[in-house]
């Protein structure tokens, strides 16, 4: 029984790792690509990119519950390979888009099928004990963390050749995926732990309510929806922001973003394991957040292009806050609605990630355009600051709350 859930962890986390290879490879030239479909500057495609993002998360608003919901009924392998398969052809399709409402219907329809990330993380909760599974989500996040090593990597080496080809080597990373999964991967589901598929569950609000059964969940929920908002000060500026204040190239942003996906590996992967039994879950949520509120705070104030680079250290190591968060949250839910709870988190952090880009962007573009009050390029950090201070009251309110 350990060896197959061992082979079967493997398999999943492999299918994760290029997934996020094949999603690396585009994000150093989207903000070149944006600027050239739109005709714009870097302040004002940070801007078309928030919405661009916001689009792709409206539509797994909607689908990841209905995608949840089927993986608990038929299984997790068909979902995921459904979502591969669409991943690829929208890939493809990017390559060819011939303006900026082409990249929009290439994004909506990517938000469809972007069920991977969620139906990976409720294989992981299949196949792992209660124990092992904080430790279990983090090797997710450092097998993502790893394909943003090398994904960024190859990004940068395409990106001498054109806009189009990372999208082009995207498109056939993911493809290959979809057959790895097609030949390799096994089902994780017990017929045992299977339910039918329920529409007033699916719908994204009904999955989101029907978490109020567990009242742990709400408190916890609530503070990871603000850390899901507050982490678009990088994911969704970062390419922006260097670009904007070094004056950095797609290669240079490639590289950079190559060494973010490093050390996400090296937290997620390696010290989680390590630091979450020693310090314990809470602890872990604790220290994790304190790091990641000392990071931002320095991000919004570096000056020089080397800060990025030696600011990551710290702030990575908030990487531990999330894998002890989804820990305590899957050990509330039971073994047959592990796929419905990651598809609530999923559209959780689809609604984070309608209103954070959108935000975020917003605020750089304010600050950096050619009208701006005051010139201040860090001022998505700030907000980052302020929105995670908040989380983590939050969370030490809902913890003591629970310990009574």
């Amino acid at each position: 029984m350990s060896e197959k859930r061992s082979a079967a962890t493997i398999f999943v986390l492999i299918t994760v790792l290029i997934d996020a290879i094949g999603f690396g490879v585009i994000i150093p030239v989207m903000p070149s690509l944006i600027s050239e479909l739109a005709h714009t500057d870097t302040s004002g495609a940070a801007r078309y990119g928030g919405f661009l993002f916001a689009a792709y998360s409206i539509m797994q608003f909607i689908f990841s519950p209905v995608m949840g919901g089927l993986s608990d009924q038929y299984g997790r392998r068909p979902i995921l390979l459904a979502s591969l398969f669409g991943f690829g052809l929208d890939y493809l399709f990017l390559v060819f888009a011939p303006s900026i409402a082409w990249l929009f219907v290439g994004r909506l329809i990517a938000g469809i099928m972007g069920a991977s990330f969620t139906t990976a993380a409720a294989y992981m909760a299949d196949v792992s004990t209660p124990e092992k599974r904080a430790q279990n989500f983090g090797m997710i996040g450092a097998a993502f963390g790893l394909g943003f090593i090398i994904g960024p990597s190859i990004g940068a080496i395409a990106s001498h050749y054109g806009t189009r080809v990372p999208f082009m080597v995207a498109g056939v990373l993911t493809l290959c995926n979809f057959l790895y999964g097609y030949f390799v991967l096994p089902e994780s589901l017990k017929p045992e732990n299977r339910r039918k598929f329920d529409w007033k569950r699916a719908n994204p609000v009904g999955a989101l309510i029907n978490l109020r059964r567990f009242p742990m969940l709400i408190g916890l929920v609530s503070a990871l929806f603000l850390v899901y908002i507050s982490s678009f000060s990088t994911q969704g500026t970062w390419t922006y922001f260097t670009k904007e204040r070094f004056g950095w190239s797609d290669q240079e942003i490639g590289w950079s973003l190559s060494f973010v996906g490093f050390m996400i590996a090296l937290v997620q992967g390696g010290l989680t394991r390590i630091l979450i039994p020693k310090l314990g879950t809470k602890n872990a949520i604790y220290v994790g957040f304190g790091f990641s509120i000392f990071g931002a705070l320095a991000y919004t104030f570096a000056n020089q292009g080397w800060m990025m680079y030696a600011i990551m250290v710290p702030y990575a190591l908030g990487g531990l806050a999330g894998p002890a968060m989804q820990g305590i949250i899957s050990t509330q839910v039971p073994a047959n609605e592990q796929g419905e709870l990651q598809g609530s988190l999923t559209s959780l952090n689809s609604i984070a990630a309608i209103i954070g880009p959108v935000l975020m962007t917003g605020l750089f573009y304010k600050f950096t355009a050619k009208d701006a009050p005051i010139y201040f390029p860090g001022v998505p950090f700030l907000a980052s600051v302020i929105l995670t201070t908040i989380s983590l009251l939050l969370i030490i309110r809902t913890l003591k709350k629970n310990a009574h």
